[in-house]
């Protein structure tokens, strides 16, 4: 993913409002006490309880030594500093262990059935797919009985529940049953797998009776037109993208356009900021101004909901309409670490949010860097192109760095994207909300605004497609520490040299041209061996294993946790038809690539491990899957096929009963598809993430099992059964292994026995892609140069 500005960005409406002088001081007080709190929030959330005691033991010395040599005035401001600080931290603290703990959490250990009375906090939405059917919600649970005794809690909670709970509206109280399972993140307390229909104790209130119709109203607004544009309208204005297809949803990441299908700052400065301009118009002046802002912002906030993405979202929206009026250039930064403080103290969770960081920072940039940019393009370009410019490359460049450790790449497409998109963004937000609005009195002039509003979103899918078909459009770039370090050193470096670079016409000139070629310019394939049968795509730490098929047909066994990478590796291959598609199990290091082997390509069926967990990957891969066209299934033990040049035999897991999991993925490596597959006459096996208990038994099914390549389970995790792999007789052991990963794969022991069994072992991390071909009728090994 790749964003010009986050999800949650406070952009600007108009660039030409960026007005403050780039002479203007900024107040960076506040944002010292902000960058406390953010510290503070991280300590309490990742770090043991301890360790906030120690910062606050020497934090507490400092000031005392600081006093002690009369330094008053900076002991105060280090005082106060340590108390933002403790006081976040000990609030994340305390949330965390309220979330994990308590009685609900006795309940979901024992995966109770309860009786919950619970306040919906967030709208149905559709849980489609060929393992599911119904919707998933989340709600605050305020009552829960269960093993024979009741407690009164608030707690957050997510439910998966069956289609008679579509009508859930948000704002009611509802009485439901259902068994408590663990949940995924620190933000939630369970999963309650719902049954029956919900019984409504208490409907929604007026405002959101009110919002829901305007809602509602917006999509029949624009339900006449075409997919995508009838579904980005409402995305674009309030966040409502049920139903938006996959493919386009990758091509805005890949253009760093995403921001504009999730609610932003943007979002809710546009909207305010029309809202303004039209009580200006009629006369409105002085406190009245603000109390219409105020207002405009309440509103936004129930017609987008009450999510904690949303109220960021109008948090970091509301600091920009600071920064844009008088004086914002001091204003705007203190402001923002108000904004930041304030947001940690309510939600400790968002400190360590990667929407929270990337709504900070790029508000942050586009405070901070834009003007100075602004100012020194503006000396040979006109005013309004040069904030254009400013606006979407200072949030860029603030995010850049943090884009960079989520998906590995630095996107060379972003702000000009971003810089094609903006002319439209407003109008298609402002005149959408009027067609929903509108639509409420006079549902004929409402669908006339609701067209109106999808031509100009048109354009923008228009420049996601170009744009993500580009041939470099993103970089790849390691997401270890050092290579993370070095990028923010350059992004620094960049922001402290860009005014001077800027201000000169040609160097900036000829860097985007340069800039332009790299992206247009398709480089040769990276890695294609010519006969290749096998590959294992470097696609960091994950699986992604291609099988020839045939003339640019193969099947893919997994498909890492990247689908740029996978979609990379397969172009240089150049595979056009994925008859085949087997996800051994469904851990995010396996699955989440699969919008990369889907996007421009005809993809037959998806295979997967009977064991539906966890669920919501489970969800996702049903959704891409479906989206697609894709025939749906789990793999059966014993079944053999032939898919163009290649053999498949499933040898585990035996029961091919779909069924669910704990609900936290536990048990899914030992109940991985295993496979047997032979490629030109070699042949290969491909265990997944199976652990030693699966080996074992793998070991007394196929006691004579024999091939002449293996890929390697697990990453070369130490955790096998080493009778098993170097039993196998093995010419070539491959390993597909992320750089610089937490886990310490691959085990030196393990490749130590595996070569003193007559292997050779490659690995991605150090050979990048590796292949397979015949030579003299045996198999090689062959890796990038």
């Amino acid at each position: 993913m790749s964003l010009a500005r986050s999800a949650d960005t406070a952009g600007p409406p108009e660039p030409a409002e960026l007005a403050e002088p780039a002479r203007a001081t900024a107040d960076l007080r506040m944002t010292l006490v902000g960058a406390a709190a953010w510290t503070g929030g991280l300590v309490g959330a990742l770090a043991p309880a301890a360790w906030l005691a120690a910062v606050a033991a020497c934090g507490g010395l400092g000031v005392v030594a600081l006093r002690a040599r009369g330094r008053r005035g900076t002991a105060l401001t280090g005082a106060l500093l340590l108390l933002v600080l403790l006081a976040v931290g000990l609030s994340t603290s305390l949330r965390h262990d309220q979330v994990g703990g308590g009685p609900l959490a006795d309940l979901v250990e024992q995966r109770a059935v309860v009786r919950v009375l619970a306040t919906v906090t967030a709208d149905p939405r559709p849980l489609q797919g060929p393992y599911a059917d119904g919707v998933w919600l989340r709600v605050t649970v305020r009552e829960v009985e269960g093993r024979g005794s009741a407690h009164t809690l608030r707690a957050p909670v997510l439910v998966l529940a069956p289609p008679e709970w579509a009508g859930a509206a948000l704002g009611s109280t509802v009485v439901a049953e259902g068994r408590l399972g663990p949940a995924d993140g620190d933000d939630l307390a369970a999963v309650l797998d719902a049954t029956g229909t919900p019984q409504v104790r208490d409907p929604p209130d007026l405002w959101w009776r009110g919002a829901g119709a305007v809602r509602e109203s917006l999509r029949d607004s624009v339900a006449h037109r075409p997919a995508p544009e009838r579904v980005l309208v409402p995305a674009l204005v309030d966040g409502d993208d049920v139903g938006l297809d996959p493919a386009v949803a990758d091509d805005f990441r890949a253009t760093g356009l995403t921001h504009l299908l999730a609610v932003s700052g943007t979002n809710l400065t546009l909207v305010v900021g029309s809202l303004l301009w039209l009580a200006r118009g009629a006369g409105v002046r002085g406190r009245w101004l603000l109390l219409v802002g105020a207002g405009g912002i309440v509103g936004f906030v129930l017609l987008a909901r009450t999510e904690p993405s949303v109220l960021r979202a109008a948090v970091m929206g509301s600091v920009a309409l600071v920064a844009l009026g008088t004086d914002g250039a001091r204003r705007g930064p203190r402001t923002l670490g108000v904004a930041v403080t304030g947001l940690l103290l309510v939600q400790p969770g968002l400190a360590v949010s990667v929407g929270f960081a990337l709504s900070v920072l790029a508000t942050a940039g586009i405070m901070l860097l834009a003007p100075g940019w602004r100012d020194a393009l503006a000396r040979w370009m006109p005013r309004w192109l040069a904030e254009a410019v400013a606006v979407p490359a200072a949030a860029q460049l603030a995010c850049t760095p943090v884009v960079a450790g989520i998906s590995g790449q630095v996107s060379l497409v972003a702000v000009a994207a971003n810089l094609l998109a903006a002319p439209v963004v407003g109008p298609a937000t402002v005149v959408g909300l009027a067609g929903g609005l509108v639509g409420l009195l006079a549902p004929p002039v409402g669908r006339l605004l609701g067209t109106v509003a999808t031509w100009c979103v048109g354009w923008i899918v228009a420049v996601a497609e170009r744009g993500a078909g580009l041939p470099a459009a993103a970089v790849d770039w390691g997401t270890g520490v050092v290579s993370l370090a070095v990028l923010t050193a350059l992004s620094l470096l960049l922001a402290v040299l860009a005014p001077r670079l800027l201000a000169r016409p040609l160097p900036t000139i000829l860097l985007c041209v340069v800039t332009g070629v790299v992206v247009v310019v398709r480089p040769a394939a990276a890695f294609a061996p010519s006969g290749w049968l096998v590959v294992v795509c470097d696609v960091g730490q994950g699986d992604a294993v291609v099988l020839r098929a045939g003339a640019a047909s193969a099947v893919v066994v997994d498909v890492g946790p990247d689908p740029v990478a996978v979609d990379t590796c397969l172009s240089d291959l150049g595979v056009e038809h994925v008859p085949l598609v087997v996800l051994t199990h469904f851990h995010a290091d396996h699955v989440d690539g699969l919008a990369g082997v889907l996007e421009g390509r005809q993809v037959d069926r998806v295979v997967t491990s009977p064991l539906l967990d966890p669920p919501d990957a489970v969800a996702a891969v049903g959704e891409l899957a479906g989206a697609a066209g894709a025939e749906v299934g789990v793999a059966s033990y014993a079944a053999t096929e032939r898919v163009g040049e290649v053999a498949l035999q499933s040898l585990a897991p035996v029961d091919s009963t779909p069924r669910g999991g704990p609900g936290d993925g536990s048990t899914a490596n030992d109940q991985s598809v295993v496979l047997l597959a032979e490629v030109g006459g070699v042949r290969v096996l491909l265990p997944g993430d199976l652990e030693p208990p699966g080996q074992a038994a793998l070991a007394r099914a196929l006691p004579d099992l024999a091939v002449d390549v293996l890929k390697v389970p697990h990453h070369g995790s130490r955790h096998q059964d080493l009778d098993l792999l170097t039993g196998l007789g093995a010419e070539l052991a491959l390993v597909p292994v992320g750089a610089d990963n937490d886990y310490g794969h691959p085990d030196a022991g393990l490749l130590t026995a595996l070569e003193a069994a007559g292997a050779r072992v490659l690995r991605t991390d150090t050979d990048g892609p590796l292949a397979v071909v015949l030579r003299d009728g045996e198999a090689v090994g062959l890796a990038r140069d």
